[in-house]
């Protein structure tokens, strides 16, 4: 054994010494009696390449806070690493406090999901943040992520912690972190964290001693009061313009995806005036291993499956899905282009919701009528990684538009927003409630605009339709290549830069655009940005939260009248094709 392996076991053995968890204590020494094997030289191997894993580093905070598979180790979900954060976590507020000009008692508040270990985990962060003097509420019991975000807010919490890895796979776990209170402005008070705040709380993590010096209350923290779910509730409701927008005849079938989102989903429908829906059954109940499904979420093959086999038995409108934690919403109708349900893609359905926005804040209930106004109306905002069709909607009907970095911890933030959404299923319809994505009030406002539709006897692939009349056929898809070994996402990325394709789909490359140097409007991000002579659109860039690569195409093409559309979605999807068939060859796949 080489003497960087004997550390590794030092470093295991000392680990599960001290690891407050017997179960992830017994399955690390079950690894390293496997790894100190002598008669199985495979076996042996395999365990140290887990314990390498395990130990090569530290969970830092990305995207979406700390995201990992559960396990013993600095580098996955567990009981220290949670305790570590939370400590961080709390001198971090408590620091904030004690520069303030007037000092207070910080406060925060701890949410969890049912995953595996999310409520023991939000129990011990709960213990830290009370031992350490913050007043801390806990949800009181498994809930979705943007009744959290919402809490921080309507508590007015210097912090927020919510237990979740979203919809990722039945392993892992996560830890998401919001700000507000005297922390932040108004613009990112209860949003996700970003740059510098991240890096401050990382470095109170690293800070933090051994961990028998991190103290946990056996109570002090208080449940959130009943009154603020409530609120959350009543707030989504009143979203909702019966006065303009009055039908409510719509079959609906809703899906929680085993998470957390069912129940709080369909009172708010129901209460809303949608009396009409139908949870899939065998979904409907939280359930930490994701039985019926591959991969808990909604983009990807077949995770609806047995939403649209419930809508089309029911004889259903549409086809409404949460992840997990409920922060992302999936939309699904019958196409009358083929007579097949579909599930719309989240350009679509950011789309659809920018211009039901529109309709909202208008005189006129027409989402297409240009306004001519003096002043701007409002403000929308989406990713880079999302379609251009919103900004086009939004100058066409008097908003200002502002272009963010992926990830809703950047669109939450933009000042003044009325809707932001990203592709990827994100919609936030609501920033006065909930300064994060929000799948409820984002699925609550799809049923509005579904019902007002059919009660016009249209659907909404009519609306989708006049947009791209109005706009130009805006056709996206994407391609994500998953790697097991993150070296390669690097290597993939110094290969576009070092050679930078000059074309896609047969147009010129007329602009390359790495978001590493990043400009005056988005900071530095890792990825890269190509425009074409045609107006496609390619962006590349490793992911914030999964071990993969993805490629965000969108070409445009012309559309004269509602009779051009079949020629102009075909004309899309050819040019989609040929762009595919370049990036891969640009990515050596």
């Amino acid at each position: 054994m080489s003497p960087v392996d004997a550390q590794l076991l030092i470093r295991a053995q000392e680990w599960a010494a001290t690891d407050p968890d017997p179960a992830t204590a017994a399955e690390l020494r079950a690894l390293l009696e496997a790894a100190e094997s002598q008669d199985d030289a495979n076996l042996s191997a395999q365990a140290l390449q887990e314990l390498q894993d395990a130990f090569s580093g530290t969970l830092q905070f990305g995207t979406a806070g700390l995201r990992a598979a559960l396990g013993a180790g600095p580098n996955r979900m567990n009981r220290v690493v949670v305790r570590r954060a939370a400590a961080g976590l709390a001198a971090f507020l408590l620091k904030q406090s004690a520069e303030s000009a007037e000092p207070y008692r910080p406060r925060a508040v701890v949410g969890f999901d049912a995953r595996h270990n999310s409520d023991i985990f939000a129990r011990e962060t709960a213990a830290i943040f009370s031992a350490a003097g913050i007043e801390t509420f806990l949800m009181p019991s498994a809930l979705p992520t943007p009744l959290l975000a919402f809490a921080v807010r309507a508590l007015g919490c210097e912090g927020g912690v919510m237990v979740t890895a979203s919809h990722n796979p039945p392993q892992d776990n996560g830890y998401k972190v919001y700000l507000g209170g005297r922390a932040v402005d108004d613009a990112g008070r209860g949003a996700q964290i970003v740059a510098p705040f991240d890096a401050l709380i990382s470095a109170h993590i690293d800070a933090v001693g051994p961990l028998d010096s991190i103290s946990l209350a056996e109570s002090g923290w208080q449940q959130v009061p009943p009154e603020i779910i409530a609120a959350y509730q009543q707030g989504l409701i009143e979203l909702l313009q019966p006065e303009r927008f009055p039908a409510r005849e719509l079959k609906i079938v809703l899906t929680p995806m085993h998470g957390v989102g069912g129940e709080t989903a369909e009172q708010i429908l129901r209460a809303g005036g949608f009396n009409d829906v139908t949870q899939v059954t065998a979904q409907a109940a939280p359930d930490p291993d994701f039985p019926t499904v591959a991969f808990p979420n909604p983009e990807e093959p077949g995770a609806l499956d047995l939403a649209l086999q419930t809508a089309a038995e029911l004889g259903a409108d549409i086809v409404l899905a949460n992840d997990p934690d409920a922060d992302r919403a999936a939309f699904a109708a019958i196409d009358p282009s083929t007579g097949h349900w579909r599930m719309l893609r989240g350009d679509e359905v950011g789309s659809l919701l920018g211009a039901h926005t529109v309709a909202r804040m208008a005189k006129t209930s027409d989402p297409l009528q240009e306004v001519e106004a003096p002043s701007r109306q409002g403000v929308f905002a989406n990713s880079i990684v999302s379609s251009r069709l919103l900004a086009k909607i939004a100058e066409a009907n008097g908003f200002d538009h502002v272009q963010t970095l992926t990830g809703f911890k950047w669109i939450s933030r933009v000042p003044g927003l009325n809707y932001g959404y990203e592709e990827a299923l994100g919609y936030c319809v609501a920033p006065s409630l909930v300064r994060d994505k929000d799948g409820i009030s984002a699925a609550l406002l799809l049923a509005e605009l579904a019902a007002d539709a059919k009660a016009q006897g249209r659907t909404i692939f009519d609306t989708l339709d006049d947009l791209a009349v109005r706009h130009g056929l805006h056709a996206s898809d994407q391609l994500s290549v998953r790697v097991a070994d993150l070296g390669l996402l690097d290597a993939m990325m110094n290969r576009l830069r070092e050679h930078s394709p000059v074309s896609f789909g047969g147009s010129a490359v007329e602009s390359a655009l790495d978001l590493a140097v990043g400009s005056e409007t988005l900071p530095p991000t890792d990825g890269v940005l190509y425009l074409t002579r045609d107006s496609s659109r390619v962006i590349i860039r490793p992911s914030g939260t999964e071990p993969k690569l993805k490629c965000y195409l969108e070409v445009i093409v012309p559309v004269n009248s509602a009779a051009d559309l079949p020629e102009a979605r075909k004309a899309a999807r050819a040019a989609l094709d040929a762009v595919l068939d370049d990036v891969r060859e640009a990515l050596g796949l």
